[in-house]
Formats: C-alpha cells, structure tokens, sequence
C-alpha cells in the first residue's frame, strides 16, 4: 500500500531537521536522511526539490513551531523573551538550525518568516510610538537585541541551555533575560524640574 504523501513529507522533514541540526547544509547526507526516515533518497527530490530546498522546508516549519510556541506582544515583551528563553531552552536543536540558516543561507529570508518580522516591526514602532516602549533605539535594533538576549544561553556558555539541569539554575537564567528585556525596553520619563534621581 502506497505511502500517504502528506505522511511521508512529515517523516522526512523531521528527519532532515535531525540532520541539519547536527550538521548544517553543507554536512548533511541525503542517504541519512533517507535512511532515517525509512524512505529511499529519490523521494527527498521528488517532495523537496533539492537538499536546499528541504533546508528552507525545514527551517520555515521550525519558524512556524517557534512564532506558535512565543506569539509577539510588543506589550508584554519581558514576557515573549521570556517564552523565547522557555523554547529555546525545550528545542535547542531548533536554535542550532537557525544558526545554520544564518551561517549557510544568509540573505535568505522565507515568506512566513518575513511577514513575521515585518509584523513584529510594526507592532514595535506602533508601541514606541505611543509611549509605551522605549524609543531610543530603532524598531529592527531593538527586535535583534530582545531575540539576542532570549537565545544568550543557547550557545556558547559553560553550560548551554539546553543541557542545563538544575532547575534553580534555570529559572535564574530565564529571570536575568526577563529582567533585562524589562529594562531595555520600558520607557524613560523625564524627571519634573528641580527633581533629582540616584
């Protein structure tokens, strides 16, 4: 009996996401992939075109689970980074795969992806301009840095988030991005005349 089709692109698709994960574009096997989803490699050209394309397949569905998982509230954003921090900290093969994105396919920016990022600027702008966000940094600096501080502890620590343990240690990390983001971002008043503040 014939595979479904719709079956079969999930399976390899979460193989592929395995793969590139652990070994980027450039390191991946298509026969892994095959051989891990149980399918022979032919399939992969006949769903995805070419190992590129199932890349972008790949990342775009990580940049859906991810936009799902941490929803963009440019009025609460101490708490999307700190949904950020929680993702990153239950899916770091998933952050490892947007390093490789950044690495391999620079410049590259998927449709669900870009009409993301445009949303999430125009909220912020939106937010800034009312007073509600600090507004001494521009929309799209300000968006990086809240991302840059959420996935700080994914990589490159003694201990990346994702093999960190120890729950005490955990939620400290989650509550220094939480706490950072608050004051990045909160806006400054202007003290009253004759005022003086520490």
């Amino acid at each position: 009996m014939a595979r479904d089709s719709r079956t079969t692109k999930r399976t390899l698709l979460r193989a592929a996401t395995d793969e590139f994960a652990a070994h980027g574009i450039a390191g991946a096997r298509v026969d892994r992939i095959a051989a891990a989803a149980g399918y022979n490699k032919n399939l992969i050209y006949v769903h995805f075109g070419s190992k590129e394309q199932l890349f972008d397949a790949v990342y775009e569905a990580a940049v859906q689970e991810i936009l799902e998982a941490a929803p963009f509230d440019a009025g609460d954003l101490p708490g999307y980074a700190g949904a950020l921090f929680d993702f990153h900290h239950a899916h770091p093969h998933l952050m490892r795969l947007t390093r490789w994105h950044s690495l391999e396919r620079p410049g590259v920016l998927l449709p669900v992806a870009e009409k993301a990022n445009s949303a999430k600027l125009q909220a912020l702008a939106e937010a800034q301009g009312r007073g509600a966000v600090d507004a001494g940094l521009p929309p799209h600096l300000l968006l990086a840095l809240l991302v840059a501080l959420a996935s700080a502890w994914t990589e490159g620590s003694p201990e990346p988030i994702g093999e960190l343990t120890d729950p005490a240690e955990i939620a400290a990390r989650r509550h220094s991005v939480v706490v950072s983001v608050g004051r990045l971002t909160r806006p400054h008043t202007v003290p009253a005349p004759g005022t003086f503040t520490s």
